[in-house]
């Protein structure tokens, strides 16, 4: 159990970190399959980890070539604060409204699987694709806040969302969404300690999975200055399909 709460979320992070996915959405659905830990408390884990590695990637690519849109990005990340915010009380709602967590366990895997196999049509037909180029800071809040609510249902779509709806290559796109999952991350938690929803969870797992989040951070950010966008965009294909498999491997397990 030790090595598999360092391991799981080093990895994830690791690859979350060069895409700009947070690892999160790696994380979650791997550790659902397990079946270590409530939904809820590996949610709030899980999340936890995401904000570690996402606030040690940005520090340690801070004198990196690929920069922050700022202007974008921070209006996005305004937006995402608030959806995550109405998305957490309707996931809240959602989850009032099953018999058992397994039901939205189940609800949450489809959906999370149905993204991923968008995200990856999008990813493979995106040249044939004009994207948008967004110069608009109320358009970007209220794309934002559409983005939060739904990342609290099925997981970061960020990137996908910065290649369409801003024009970036792949690498500024990865670097721009974890900016805006810090602020999400943020949101979230402080959400869950002011409505005091915070679930029980042993705080040696959390460390362990907050240190894997931040050596993923580290090295994923290694990793990112020696390839290309072409690489992060494959590994981004790879990351989506991976995840769509295990979330319908944890349907079924939920369903039965």
């Amino acid at each position: 159990m030790f090595l598999l709460f360092l391991l799981i979320p080093l990895l994830a992070s690791t690859i979350g970190s060069i895409v700009g996915a947070g690892g999160g959405v790696i994380i979650k659905p791997v550790l659902d399959m397990l079946g270590v830990m409530p939904v809820k408390t590996l949610s709030f884990c899980s999340g936890c980890a995401v904000l570690s590695m996402s606030v040690a990637s940005l520090i340690r690519g801070r004198n990196d070539d690929v920069k922050l849109d700022l202007k974008a990005s921070t209006s996005l990340a305004t937006g995402a604060v608030f959806g995550g915010i109405i998305g957490k009380d309707l996931l809240e709602l959602t989850a009032n409204a099953f018999e058992n967590e397994s039901m939205l366990g189940a609800m949450q895997s489809i959906l999370l699987a149905v993204t991923m196999v968008n995200v990856i049509i999008y990813i493979c037909i995106k040249s044939k694709v004009r994207s948008m180029n967004i110069k608009s800071a109320l358009v970007s809040v209220v794309i934002g806040l559409l983005l939060g609510a739904i990342s609290s249902y099925v997981g970061p779509l960020n990137v996908a969302v910065l290649l369409f709806f801003f024009g970036m290559d792949a690498k500024t796109a990865a670097k721009n969404s974890i900016f805006i999952i810090v602020f999400s991350q943020l949101a979230s938690i402080f959400m869950s300690l002011f409505t005091h929803t915070v679930p029980e969870f042993s705080w040696f797992y959390l460390i362990l999975m907050s240190v894997g989040g931040i050596l993923g951070a580290m090295l994923g950010n290694w990793i990112s200055k020696r390839i290309d966008n072409r690489a992060v965009e494959f590994l981004l294909k790879l990351l989506t399909l991976f995840v769509a498999i295990i979330s319908v491997i944890n349907a079924i397990n939920y369903l039965n």
